[in-house]
């Protein structure tokens, strides 16, 4: 009962601080920084999973786990570290590469191109590539001729299209195999495009791997094997337990080496971000204690005479709570509806600004998704939700104190 006429009470004093104005603005003014501290903050992770999830996904499905590649020579019995890999608990799968560094020639001058040769048989199971492409230019990477698969920004960069023929330039080997000789041009066949987004549009180009081995010399060899592996983390463990068990030199990588640093990134500013908008939601939940100053200020003479009624001084603190509660309370379900909103609707936002304005809010040459991503978890809005309010809470609990100890007689001698 004591609990229930504390709610009452406290409600009934929320409800009539409507009619102080100041004291209403302020309770407002906590109200609002609540709402939009728990928005944004919703928003902000929604979008750092987003990108963790396009990093796993997107890029990690076309970039490889791990790889495998000759020091000195090219991987000749490539089939045979396929199997080794295959023993391997933990990998799933493993195909054989072709890889040459190039130049193209563009406006403005040249831009160095890695042009990788694969088997599509192979090259379906350890990456996704051909999701990003049409099937006639992935069933053209099974021919043994030159055709070339670019990405659609170098594509558009270069006023190229499909059938369009495109010269690599290669730097040729001297007699002296430490010096370069001048540089040779090979023509592609332009026989389709891909669209992942990102810098790997504009730097990477597929061709058949039997042309690359030609094109290199290497016979029956490859460049090097690339490798799934079940686990993301567990990749460097395992592309080591392969590397040495093989007889032959080879240099050994993985995606923490060449894409690590993104993920990195993403993890840094998702820190950065939640301390910041946490301590933003912290500043607005403590103007609830100016809120409650004042309207204990304003009710003495009434928790005065609710002390001399028999009112216990805890009862008294719960009606001060319950009116921070329900400021902090309105707070976290508006900033979350709108956060939930927005995180929702992110990419379709970001693509009507940037439309709008005419301008790109991720530019392909600084990031390696060329769009806004965001993928919303219950767990992070009910974490928000759980920060706020519990904030909001421990800002009542002084103010709740003071009233709590109002002495009743100079009170009502005051009124």
């Amino acid at each position: 009962m004591k609990s229930l006429l504390s709610l009452w009470v406290g409600w009934r004093f929320y409800r009539a601080r409507q009619s102080n104005r100041f004291i209403s603005f302020i309770s407002f003014a906590s109200t609002a920084g609540i709402a939009l501290g728990v928005a944004v903050l919703i928003v902000v992770l929604s979008a750092m999973n987003g990108f963790e999830d396009e990093l796993e996904h997107r890029l990690l499905g076309v970039v490889s786990h791990g790889e495998l590649t000759g020091v000195n020579d090219p991987l000749q019995n490539w089939q045979q570290v396929a199997n080794d890999a295959n023993l391997i608990a933990g990998i799933d799968a493993s195909a054989p590469f072709v890889r040459i560094q190039g130049l193209i020639q563009k406006p403005g001058g040249f831009q160095g191109l890695s042009v990788v040769g694969v088997l599509p048989e192979f090259e379906s199971q350890v990456s996704n590539i051909a999701d990003f492409m049409s099937a006639s230019a992935w069933q053209s990477l099974s021919q043994d001729s030159n055709n070339i698969v670019l990405g659609k920004g170098l594509a558009e960069s270069l006023s190229l299209k499909v059938g369009d023929t495109l010269s690599l330039y290669m730097p040729e080997m001297g007699a002296n195999t430490s010096r370069l000789g001048s540089a040779k041009s090979h023509r592609f066949i332009v026989s389709g495009l891909f669209q992942i987004g990102g810098e790997l549009d504009m730097a990477t180009a597929y061709i058949p791997m039997q042309y690359g081995a030609s094109i290199l010399g290497l016979g029956d060899g490859v460049s090097g094997l690339r490798i799934k592996v079940a686990d993301l983390f567990q990749a460097p463990q395992l592309i080591r337990d392969l590397g040495y068990s093989q007889h032959q030199y080879v240099y050994l990588s993985d995606w923490t080496r060449t894409q690590g640093h993104l993920y990195q990134d993403i993890q840094l500013v998702r820190t950065i971000m939640y301390l910041v908008l946490a301590l933003v939601i912290a500043v607005a939940c403590f103007n609830i204690v100016s809120t409650l100053v004042m309207a204990v200020r304003d009710k003495q003479s009434e928790i005065a005479i609710l002390l001399t009624m028999g009112m216990g001084r805890i009862s008294v603190m719960g009606i001060f709570i319950v009116q921070g509660a329900l400021n902090g309370l309105l707070g976290c379900v508006l900033g979350s509806g709108f956060g939930v909103l927005i995180a929702s609707n992110l990419s379709a936002i970001a693509l009507f600004i940037e439309q709008l304005f005419s301008i790109k809010l991720l530019s392909t040459d600084v990031y390696f998704i060329d769009f806004l991503p965001s993928k919303l978890m219950v767990q992070d809005v009910v974490l928000v939700i759980s920060l706020a309010f519990m904030m909001s809470l421990i800002a009542t609990l002084y103010p709740a104190w003071k009233a709590s100890q109002t002495p009743p007689a100079r009170a009502l001698a005051g009124r």
